[in-house]
């Protein structure tokens, strides 16, 4: 704690460059992504309230896929807000402990998400191949559980991989070549020997993405073989529909992120990074609640339910 304060000390801030090089761009930017952060925002806040109030929808799969959404709302709070302030100016200036905290909280979102999706593979898993014994098994306890478990891990690891990547000197220059402070773009400012934490991030991101990444394709392995013995046309196509729309969002998150954090230093390109991350942090998000919308015929019916109760919510005033 006593290297971090010094730190703090010789480094106060970081100056985050964000778009700077796309000044006459900056605010047709600004417009196109704050629109898109409304939108996120409004998918999966619509995802949750629909999950908490349809009695149609308190099933395990429904209360994973509700605290996604949580976490994704959280998740992009933490990122977008500045990314859409640096749009406005050619540089934001971020307290040393300030962006460390960013990383933090981007790190354990993204690391509970991961292991959420995980669980989610699971659970699809035995619904699918041992639907007899669902209930037996993936009782309310045990969601409960998984949960809180994905949640602990993801914060545990994100904090002794900022504790390790922040007790570095940074005495270089302070200017993070990105829109926020990302793992590989604050390791870049490093002055000192960073193998050691390299290997950290490596061994964290195996945990974090690689590994579930894995378990929720052998998951899937066996999905689809339970799916393809189904005989009818319909129990095939309503199975498929319900794993669908998780399978491609596992794919889009797990895909950008293996992309940027498991690979060496040497391979870090500033500009190729804020692209990817620019995917992963505002269009994928926007594209999950979309995703489990349209291919999942229960969550499309409670939205039509819903839509219908506002709208005689409304005629009620009017008939008196």
């Amino acid at each position: 704690m006593a290297l971090l304060q010094a730190n703090h000390t010789l480094n106060s801030e970081f100056i985050i460059l964000g778009f700077g090089d796309l000044a006459e761009l900056q605010v047709f930017f600004f417009g196109l992504f704050l629109i898109m952060h409304l939108v996120t925002l409004a998918g999966h806040t619509t995802i949750v309230l629909i999950t908490l109030i349809d009695s149609c929808l308190q099933t395990p799969m429904y209360f994973f896929l509700r605290n996604l959404s949580t976490i994704e709302i959280c998740y992009i709070l933490v990122i977008v807000p500045n990314m859409l302030a640096n749009f406005l100016s050619r540089s934001q200036r971020m307290p040393f402990l300030g962006c460390a905290l960013q990383m933090h909280l981007f790190i354990a979102l993204g690391g509970a998400e991961c292991f959420l999706l995980a669980v989610m593979a699971y659970d699809r898993f035995v619904a699918i191949c041992n639907p007899l014994r669902y209930t037996v098994i993936i009782t309310r306890a045990l969601c409960l559980q998984m949960l809180t478990l994905a949640c602990i891990s993801g914060f545990t690891l994100s904090l002794t991989l900022t504790t390790l990547i922040f007790l570095l000197p940074f005495c270089r220059s302070h200017e993070i070549n990105h829109f926020f402070c990302d793992i590989p773009a604050v390791l870049f400012l490093a002055c000192s020997d960073t193998r050691a934490n390299e290997i950290a991030v490596f061994l964290v991101c195996m945990l974090i993405l690689l590994i579930p990444f894995l378990l929720i394709l052998l998951s899937y392995a066996f999905i689809i073989a339970a799916i393809l013995r189904i005989h009818s046309a319909e129990g095939r196509s309503k199975a498929f529909s319900t794993c669908a729309g998780h399978l491609l969002v596992s794919v889009l998150h797990y895909g950008c992120a293996i992309f940027i954090y498991i690979r060496p230093k040497s391979c870090y390109t500033p500009e190729q990074d804020k692209v990817v991350s620019l995917i992963y942090t505002n269009v994928t998000p926007m594209l999950y609640p979309m995703i489990y919308s349209l291919r999942n015929k229960e969550v499309k019916g409670a939205l039509r339910r819903l839509l219908e109760s506002y709208s005689q919510m409304r005629q009620l005033p009017n008939a008196r």
